[in-house]
């Protein structure tokens, strides 16, 4: 359904990472709702390129646009004439999701060429335009600072946050140089749901135990998680918070989550009496040392600006998620 009165008909819509988790149901949200929309999705799609952790590099797929009937550029937004194929256009909406994401990329020349580097023309071609900007940015622009997050507040901990952070800077730039320019940074939290598959390993907590599970096999939890907290984000209230910041009462930069924080025990409870298991959970040491263990977005701003109502607690949106997750849980996600 349409989450404002905005009427995308006739517009020229862009969608960079549009065959990605989030930018693929950009897609077809606004495809479904306005049919005569034009919509041009722009992605580097998936190779076999993988990165120092051992994690693919780009995580476009062509199974996440099956019956899209808009444009496809296949382009990756690192090399400049890639972006060149772009300036032809003359874009109403922009909706910018490219961007080297895995927060476990250390390869910092790749990341800030990545996703700072390719922001800068990505801006430039709305200034020139007229076009409304809404980007991707990040809740990993906080780090391990205390709950809940507030945007002013951030202390980047890996390459990729301090990425976004800076393209947060950069876009705040454009908007004093621009003041009647709409520019929208969304601060997504721990977004899962439908097309994420493809993510593979970097894919949410939700999927990877749901599919754990359905195979037979006990839920792997780090210990102590009923005491990790995460901002567990649906989808759909994700497509919510792109669509409305169309229409936004002021520019800047907003959290994206549900302000409330569940368990990762929460979701092994949820998923479990959704599929009717009873499994012990497998507990084993956590790798990581610069582990975030509670994330909770302030989402007032978003809710005074925005106008953004998240619509499904975990248990709402994993009941929701169920089927995917079951059609899922065989294929191979290459």
């Amino acid at each position: 359904m349409p989450y404002n009165n905005i009427d995308f008909n006739e517009k020229l819509i862009l969608i960079t990472g549009g065959a990605g988790f989030i930018g693929s149901n950009i897609a077809f949200h606004i495809q479904e709702n306005f049919p005569n929309s034009k919509i041009v999705i722009f992605d580097c799609f998936r190779n076999e390129e993988v990165l120092s952790n051992g994690n693919l590099k780009s995580f476009g797929h062509f199974n996440n646009l099956i019956n899209f009937q808009g444009e496809i550029l296949c382009g990756d937004i690192s090399v400049e004439n890639d972006l060149k194929k772009l300036s032809r256009y003359k874009f109403d909406f922009v909706f910018h999701q490219a961007a080297i994401s895995d927060t476990r990329v250390y390869d910092q020349e790749l990341v800030m060429k990545t996703n700072i580097n390719s922001f800068y023309p990505i801006i430039t071609q709305c200034i020139r335009d007229n076009s409304v900007l809404v980007y991707a940015s990040s809740a990993a622009t906080y780090g391990s600072l205390p709950s809940p997050q507030v945007v002013g507040i951030e202390l980047p901990e890996n390459p990729y946050g301090f990425s976004k952070f800076a393209m947060d800077q950069i876009a705040y730039r454009a908007i004093n140089e621009n003041p009647s320019l709409k520019i929208v940074g969304l601060r997504f939290f721990n977004v899962y749901g439908e097309r994420e598959f493809y993510k593979a390993k970097t894919s949410s907590m939700i999927i990877q135990l749901g599919h754990q599970i359905i195979k037979d096999s006990s839920p792997r939890l780090f210990f102590n998680s009923e005491n990790i907290f995460r901002d567990f984000i649906y989808i759909e209230d994700v497509i919510q918070a792109n669509i409305m910041a169309c229409d936004t009462r002021r520019s800047g930069v907003y959290n994206v989550g549900t302000g409330v924080a569940r368990s990762f025990k929460d979701i092994v409870d949820i998923l479990q009496k959704e599929l009717g298991t009873s499994f012990e959970v497998e507990y084993f040491q956590n790798p990581y040392k610069d582990y975030q263990n509670f994330t909770q977005a302030d989402i007032s701003d978003s809710k005074k600006y925005l106008q953004f109502s998240p619509q499904y607690t975990l248990e709402k949106g994993i009941k929701k998620y169920i089927k995917a997750i079951k059609d899922t849980s065989f294929l191979n996600n290459f």
